[in-house]
């Protein structure tokens, strides 16, 4: 079926020279060439790959075939390809006439070569345009395969593909009629260009073909422009991870962030659920027997669960069946398409039988019909449309009051706790999402009773239109026919249309405050990830606690437990103690103390604040700082933890690990599952694998964007680098310490289960730092110096690359070419843009010895102010994007750590109590937790103060620090005011002055 749109297209050009076709096959050579070094989304190729002719090199005829008749012969640099014209006949078809003695090796080596291609790119061209006709079948197989099994319903979309992409119309000439679906799935597609990316462009499988156009209901979800979202669905169709997208796909995204991505992923991922769904159902209600042409439209219609359900209810296994069900098995159904159809033929009467339950009486006969009329309404696509139409211009409150006593028992402080809402009333359009969170909250607790209030003036409308328009009878109908109509209506709106509204009203205001809470959880726990490290210091952590005492850790500036203790500050012997913990901060040249905010916290701060007032560890000037210890326990206990630090007691583990949440707070706090670090809002309310995959996902994005040297890193780091996972983290490691440190990204090739597309996600978030491989090198070199035959080759990296494979031959050029260092490993420049980078160096005139000088820096902005990024990026035939991270990483110094313009911990030397505070007092604090309704702030006084929201407003945040909402993020340092204190409470409210 795909091949007649393709067929026509031929019989139009008839004659092609082959001057027009000489640059086709420049073209083709340069997309084959693309496949083997796997640059898909090179810029500079703008020439889809479904251009190139199929037929493999091997099989390629070195001679004109013999034919019967007149043949056109099209030759090209690269490969030929043969058109037969038909002259009698209306379509052309292809060459029936090639050499006997070829067709057995055509045949098996385009099924091989096209197969070959589908399995390593996934985006091969459609079949052969020189084919035996006995061989159509098979290869038609292929091609099928490869459309992604919809080849035999695939529409020609030839018209609109040319009408939308009028640029193309001259280069469409040579692809034949290809069908455009498929060349919407090449990775050649040109970068950000909206023209060249249609709505059509995502090939979705055929059990899950709907009615509507996932990428247009994707982008009317998300407010996003349709060739985006075109864009998007291809990149993660083609396993792209969000890092990799946001730092090298910036382009084809229209510059999105990984917020905004995400949310995208996710409504993909809801439509794609939903249309799984709907195929599920459609399936069951077939093997059923009960499916009708109307029945599969309005499932095919639906967009949401709750339009499915709606729609398949009366269809589900087990019911005893719907009323306007029994009614149709009763045969009333007629009965109420004659009232609207024609209505002075029906008489009700005639259905009257005395002996039949539900035909009784006429009053049950109209019972019945109207049962069948409120249905129809019910599930007429036009009439909810209307009714949600209406619905968005009218005031829809919902309201929740407290409920009535249960049998069962409620706490009196979860009672007091919902105060707010036991009275509450609000229109859904103003709603906030906290509110709709602590709704659900307290309607689960069986604590408030929560309706959706619809008022009567939508219902008389309603029933108004649907008399007047949809519902009215097609001719003269008698008062008692009327009245079972009116009687539908209100039966159809009250006992069917009024529950689908709320449950949709509640489903979308559940479904959305669900997603902002997990979205300011994921900024949260990001702001938190990226807090600046404090390298260099040896540091002691405290974990507080009475009766069992403190336990510390020192831990040295490399993070290596020096030492482990027990003090008992809080029982007695706290003077006692003080001189142990001096001796201990003096032998190991210690000043900074962190202490957990768990249990005593408040207790041990005043402890050391106490000795530190008193210059009491002098010489040593002292400070110390409160981290949250949030999953320090959890961990302690953990098998990760056990791997680590074997023999150690849990609760000395949990000392380390806060000493270490100050010193490198992404590497430690990776070790922890993040949804125990604390810094969300309602999290147990929330989907909890929404929760997961968006947590992990922004670890991942911390993670890869700070950069991980390869060869000091640990596995539980390395696995949340984009493309990499447990597996693959554990075979690098393991390699790293059978074959020694990585010298350059290209040895990743080497990791077994670490494929092209996993290189291709992870290899520029992977550092390889270039002292240490130099140092290295250098001491390799003084190893071998007397072995003749490896001087040559570590002398540019090292030996013990070189004995990997001992069964194959070794050549040296080839090694030294593998196992040289490369000075742009310790950047954020991807490897396929190595060769960009090279010319742009050649360009200013540079080297790769000067990366990260202010030598660079400076001729490279004189550069860019001299010829303007976008006249370089075109002279490099590379995009504006790709050439910033170009300079951006020729420009970062070696150890390049972007955290370091986060904020620190706050370094305290004496506290503050709740009682010292008063109404009007400025204080500086650091932020804790950020939810939706306000901002908790850590001033130092036991108890964390709030913002309210309508007190964070745009012009009090800091103009430096990009934000995608007013929000504020964990340890932030801000300046704040006292407006009010409640100490039986123990509340404060505070007021934002401005972030610091």
């Amino acid at each position: 079926m795909s091949s007649l749109p393709r067929r026509a297209k031929v019989k139009v050009q008839t004659v092609v020279s082959r001057d027009e076709l000489s640059p086709f096959s420049e073209l083709s050579s340069a997309s084959e060439e693309d496949d083997k070094e796997d640059s898909a989304w090179e810029p500079q190729k703008k020439v889809p790959r479904s251009r190139k002719q199929a037929v493999p090199k091997e099989s390629k005829p070195k001679r004109v075939p013999r034919v019967k008749k007149n043949t056109l012969q099209i030759s090209g640099d690269s490969e030929g390809m043969a058109v037969k014209e038909e002259l009698n006949s209306s379509v052309a078809i292809a060459d029936v006439d090639l050499e006997d003695r070829k067709d057995k090796l055509d045949t098996v080596q385009t099924l091989k070569t096209t197969k070959a291609k589908r399995k390593n790119s996934g985006q091969s061209s459609s079949a052969p345009r020189t084919k035996k006709l006995k061989a159509d079948e098979e290869i038609n197989k292929v091609s099928c395969l490869e459309h992604g099994g919809n080849c035999a319903e695939t529409p020609s979309t030839s018209t609109m593909w040319e009408s939308a992409c009028k640029k193309e119309e001259s280069e469409d000439d040579f692809t034949f009629g290809q069908s455009p679906v498929k060349k919407m799935k090449t990775e050649a597609c040109p970068q950000g260009q909206p023209v060249r990316c249609l709505a059509n462009a995502n090939n979705i499988k055929e059990e899950v073909e709907m009615n509507w156009d996932i990428v247009q209901v994707l982008s009317e979800r998300t407010n996003i422009e349709l060739w985006v979202c075109a864009n998007i669905i291809r990149l993660f169709n083609d396993d792209n991870t969000i890092p990799f997208i946001i730092r090298y796909r910036k382009e084809l995204i229209n510059n999105l962030d990984a917020d905004a991505l995400r949310e995208v992923r996710q409504t993909l991922e809801e439509l794609r659920v939903v249309a799984k769904k709907v195929h599920n159902t459609i399936q069951k209600i077939k093997k059923e027997g009960k499916m009708s042409e109307c029945l599969l439209k309005a499932l095919l219609n639906c967009k949401t669960f709750e339009e499915l359900e709606h729609v398949s209810a009366p269809y589900k296994t087990g019911s005893k069946g719907t009323k306007a069900q029994r009614a149709k098995q009763l045969g009333l159904e007629g009965a109420a398409r004659t009232l609207l159809e024609n209505p002075g033929a029906l008489n009700l009467a005639s259905y009257i039988r005395p002996s039949v339950k539900g035909l009784s009486t006429l009053q049950d006969i109209e019972t019945g019909v109207q049962h069948i009329l409120a249905d129809m309404i019910a599930k007429d696509k036009d009439t909810l449309d209307f009714i949600r139409k209406l619905c968005q211009n009218r005031y829809i409150c919902i309201q929740s009051s407290l409920a009535k006593v249960s049998s069962k028992k409620v706490n009196e402080k979860d009672v007091d706790k919902f105060q707010l809402y036991q009275n509450f009333s609000c229109n859904i359009r103003n709603i906030q999402h906290h509110q709709i969170l602590a709704i659900n909250r307290g309607e689960n607790l069986k604590i408030l009773t929560v309706k959706v209030n619809i008022s009567d003036g939508v219902k008389n409308e309603f029933c108004r239109w649907c008399i007047q328009n949809r519902w009215r009878p097609r001719s003269f109908a008698r008062p008692e026919l009327m009245k079972i109509l009116h009687n539908s209506l209100d039966d159809s709106f009250k006992r069917l249309i009024y529950p689908l509204l709320c449950r949709e009203f509640r489903a979308k205001l559940t479904s959305d405050a669900e997603k902002e809470s997990v979205m300011m959880f994921g900024r949260n726990l990001r702001q938190l990830l990226l807090t600046s490290p404090v390298p260099g210091r040896t540091l002691m952590g405290v974990d507080p606690g009475y009766k069992h005492g403190c336990k510390l850790a020192v831990i040295s500036p490399t993070s290596q437990i020096l030492h482990t203790d027990v003090v008992y500050l809080h029982c007695g012997q706290g003077f006692r103690e003080a001189e142990k913990i001096k001796r201990l901060l003096l032998n190991f040249n210690c000043s900074t103390v962190v202490i957990g905010n768990g249990t005593a916290c408040r207790e041990t701060e005043a402890y050391f604040a106490d000795l530190i007032m008193k210059n009491y560890f002098a010489p040593l000037d002292v400070v110390y700082c409160i981290v949250s210890e949030a999953g320090a326990s959890i961990y302690s206990v953990s098998p990760e933890a056990n791997k680590e630090m074997p023999g150690l007691d849990p609760n000395l583990r949990s000392a380390v690990s806060i000493a270490r949440r100050v010193q490198d707070p992404l590497a430690e706090l990776v070790k922890i599952e993040p949804k125990h670090i604390g810094v969300g809002m309602y999290q147990h309310d929330v989907s909890q694998t929404l929760l997961k995959a968006t947590l992990d996902s922004v670890v991942e994005e911390c993670v890869s964007f700070v950069g991980v040297d390869i060869n000091i890193c640990s596995e539980v780091l390395l696995r949340h680098i984009a493309g990499l996972n447990a597996n693959r983290a554990k075979n690098i490691i393991e390699w790293r310490e059978k074959n020694g440190p990585f010298i350059n990204r290209e040895q990743l090739k080497k990791v077994k289960g670490l494929g092209p597309k996993s290189f291709q996600q992870c290899a520029g978030f992977i550092r390889i730092n270039q002292d240490y491989i130099r140092t290295f090198c250098s001491s390799q070199q003084t190893e071998s110096a007397g072995r003749i035959e490896g001087v040559a080759v570590t002398s540019s990296a090292g030996v013990e690359v070189t004995n990997e494979k001992q069964g194959k031959k070794k050549s040296k050029t080839a090694a030294n070419v593998v196992l040289k260092p490369n000075p742009l490993d310790q950047t954020c420049i991807h490897p396929e843009s190595y060769d960009i980078a090279m010319r742009f160096l050649s360009f200013i005139e540079e080297t790769l010895c000067e990366i990260g000088k202010p030598e660079m820096e400076q001729k490279i902005n004189s550069f860019l102010e001299k010829e303007g990024i976008e006249k370089i990026a075109e002279g490099l035939q590379t995009t504006v994007h790709t050439l910033q991270v170009i300079i951006d990483g020729l420009n970062q110094p070696e150890s390049f750590d972007f955290r370091t313009d986060f904020d620190k911990p706050d370094f305290k030397r004496s506290i503050v109590c709740l009682e010292d505070l008063q109404v009007g007092t400025v204080l500086t604090g650091k932020v804790e937790n950020a939810t939706l309704f306000g901002i908790f702030v850590d001033i130092g006084v036991g108890r964390s103060g709030l913002i309210p929201i309508r007190n964070v407003t745009e012009a009090k945040l800091s103009k430096t620090k990009k934000r995608r909402s007013l929000g504020l993020g964990p340890g932030e340092r801000v300046e704040v005011q006292v407006l009010n204190i409640d100490i039986p409470r123990s509340r404060i409210t505070l007021d934002l002055i401005r972030v610091l």
